[in-house]
């Protein structure tokens, strides 16, 4: 199998980091702290000279929050990721442009942070890896630079359409956030919205039944991480 290597990211509008690494960067040993939130459409008109990359996740283990993945990712990826496509056949739709492969352990969230380690796999590997157990799904992921923030916007497919979720990773605990203002409402406590999670129980099976809640509750974003600046 050909792969083709080498290949910057997909995209990254400004700053001088790439963005489409940020979410796998790491500031104090093997932690990741992070902010998650619910978005209700994809904002088409940031986004609209961005390309994404292709990511396909395959959990082996998803389980009160811990979770063993092999994570493949098309960085740049020529074809698009339909939300339609079953996450199995992305498998077979972008085995040539794969360009990494990682597997991941990761440990219960907790106000923000997680425990996370990986390893980079043989592509090959983890492709017949995934091919062969586990619980699949698909993104596409945006990469975009937000004043000081790198942030990306993962766009689900297959079963886990047609939610949306934007995330902003630091070095360090995400405080005193500027919230883009197509964040909808925070869910980076909330488990159901993890990809360990939506491997196991796909959002498409509950969206009606979390959509009521949000319009019964109305947004939230968490208070202990600073100060909440809501873009206007």
């Amino acid at each position: 199998m050909a792969i083709d290597g080498g290949r910057a990211s997909s995209s990254e509008i400004s700053g001088p980091t790439n963005v489409s690494n940020m979410s796998e960067s790491h500031g104090h040993g093997n932690f990741e702290f992070e902010r998650r939130f619910f978005v209700r459409e994809l904002p088409h008109e940031m986004l609209a000279q961005e390309r994404p990359a292709v990511i396909v996740q395959t959990y082996f283990l998803a389980s009160e929050g811990y979770g063993l993945r092999v994570r493949l990712q098309a960085s740049s990826a020529r074809k698009t990721l339909s939300t339609l496509t079953r996450a199995e056949d992305a498998l077979e739709i972008f085995e040539l442009e794969f360009d990494s492969c990682f597997l991941t352990a990761k440990g219960p969230s907790a106000g923000g942070t997680r425990y996370e380690a990986e390893r980079e796999l043989d592509i090959n590997v983890g492709l017949e890896m995934s091919r062969r157990g586990g619980v699949t799904l698909a993104k596409s992921r945006y990469s975009v630079w937000l004043g000081e923030d790198g942030w990306v916007i993962d766009q689900f497919a297959g079963t886990n359409a047609p939610l949306v979720i934007a995330e902003c990773e630091r070095g360090g605990p995400v405080v005193d956030l500027v919230i883009p203002r197509f964040c909808t409402t925070e869910v980076t406590n909330d488990y159901r919205f993890s990809n360990d999670s939506l491997a196991e129980r796909a959002y498409g099976e509950w969206a009606p039944e979390y959509m009521a809640e949000l319009e019964s509750e109305g947004p939230r974003f968490a208070q202990e991480f600073g100060e909440n600046r809501i873009e206007l």
